[in-house]
């Protein structure tokens, strides 16, 4: 009887573990990734699987050292495995995942973010991002007895519902859903405006405004790469939701203790004396790598949120004990005199030298940053919303894209992704991320 061939067949010394675990993934992964933004569609090829990572690096499948720009899409501030953040969770871990009941640290971590941020005077903590914003929405709704939401596009604020929406066709109507599976009536108290355009501003409070629960806004948008609300616009962001008794939301899951250790508000009140957004939605640095979010505000709102008021929300891993151990050491850890000066300088030495190459090689290039988050574009200046960022030489980016990824350097991949720096970071990596961009400018 003939046996069962059971020899494994013979693996290529070229194939690449990423390819194989990509493919495996399809069958089972919708698009073989646990979140779009971890594809490579937009820029083509195969994405990285990490195996590990440490400092400013992590390694893939096939054991190639890349250095890290995303760092978990903000979290990594530290680094990987920064030691004291790595003590914290080990400890907290051996102490138990998760109970569902109360427990000494996550008041400790609603302390801490209470102290650093003087907008706040409550928070509650969740376990993304998403839920945050989605939650803080339905808080304001039902603070100001309101239903009716402004946001902008090119701001991404989470995958609820109301706020997948693209701009519609004047400011006398409303959102259209972006996303299949969102009924237009679900959107159809959203009006998405163009960031930075004050007159359009005026124009939908003057048409909306008794109506209107709150004004979200990303103060930094990180997710048309890196675009800043000028100072002017956000003033009257201010004044408008105060004149009509909306809510100013500001979204900082991306920004908070990132750009600056009172959060992109902070930044801003330093233009605009007294300035503090009335809600703040966080997640990403306060977690250090956790899932871990939260959102705060007055206590006159906050108290509007069950189990005190009549506003439900309810998590059964928010506060979780690892998670917040993780996001209270990260706090601690940059919270030290000098943090972020030095990671200010080191991610404004990237931007810079970015730009220098370029220019030297005679290529479109501007860049922006504020503390660890930065931002570039193939353009002749820096964009103020997103119809501008659209223009973008998309095929000019995807080339730049996989020349650096041959370098060993990671950036998001895609264009509309903004960039991460972390006190990892050396001055040597930032002149072999700068070098490699060199090399690949020269050849444009």
């Amino acid at each position: 009887m003939e046996q069962p061939n059971t020899k494994q067949p013979a693996v290529s010394p070229t194939a690449s573990r990423n390819d194989a675990l990509f493919e495996r993934a399809k069958k089972l992964i919708p698009g073989g990734v646990n979140s779009p933004v971890r594809a490579f569609k937009a820029v083509g090829g195969t994405p990285r699987f990490v195996q590990r990572a440490q400092g400013a690096y992590f390694w893939d499948a096939d054991g190639k050292r890349y250095i890290d720009y995303i760092g978990s899409w903000g979290p990594m501030i530290l680094g990987h495995g920064h030691p004291a953040v790595l003590e914290a969770v080990q400890k907290a871990a051996l102490e138990g995942f998760s109970y569902g009941a109360p427990t000494e640290r996550e008041v400790e971590l609603a302390e801490e973010i209470v102290r650093l941020v003087p907008s706040l005077e409550m928070v509650r903590l969740v376990s993304s991002g998403t839920e945050a914003a989605m939650s803080a929405i339905r808080l304001a709704r039902g603070a100001t007895g309101r239903s009716k939401i402004i946001k902008f596009e090119g701001c991404y604020h989470g995958h609820a519902d109301a706020l997948l929406v693209k701009a519609g066709s004047g400011l006398a109507t409303f959102g259209n859903p972006t996303s299949a599976g969102v009924p237009p009536e679900v959107v159809q108290h959203t009006l998405v405006l163009e960031y930075n355009h004050i007159a359009q501003l005026e124009e939908a409070f003057a048409l909306h405004g008794k109506d209107i629960a709150c004004l979200m806004i990303e103060p930094i948008a990180g997710n048309m790469n890196f675009v800043r609300a000028s100072l002017p616009f956000m003033k009257r962001c201010r004044e408008l939701c105060t004149q009509h008794g909306a809510l100013l939301v500001f979204d900082e899951v991306m920004t908070g203790f990132r750009v600056a250790l009172g959060g992109a508000q902070s930044v801003y009140a330093r233009g605009i004396p007294g300035f503090k957004p009335d809600m703040t939605v966080m997640g990403k640095v306060i977690g250090g790598g956790m899932p871990l979010a939260a959102f705060g505000g007055t206590r006159a709102v906050m108290e509007q949120l069950a189990p005190l008021g009549p506003v439900y929300q309810a998590g059964t891993l928010s506060g979780n004990p690892v998670a917040t151990a993780c996001g209270l050491a990260t706090l601690r850890e940059i919270s030290k005199p000098g943090f972020y000066e030095a990671l200010g300088e080191r991610t404004r030495s990237l931007v810079t030298g970015l730009t220098q190459a370029a220019a030297k090689a005679g290529v479109p290039f501007c860049g922006d940053s504020e503390g660890g988050m930065f931002g570039f574009f193939l353009l002749g200046q820096l964009p103020q919303n997103y119809a501008t960022v659209m223009t973008t030489d998309g095929p000019s980016f995807n080339r730049f894209f996989h020349a650096m990824l041959d370098s060993g350097v990671y950036y998001a991949p895609a264009l509309y992704e903004a960039g991460f720096v972390s006190s990892a970071h050396s001055a040597a990596d930032i002149e072999a991320t700068v070098d490699a961009a060199a090399r690949f400018f020269a050849a444009s």
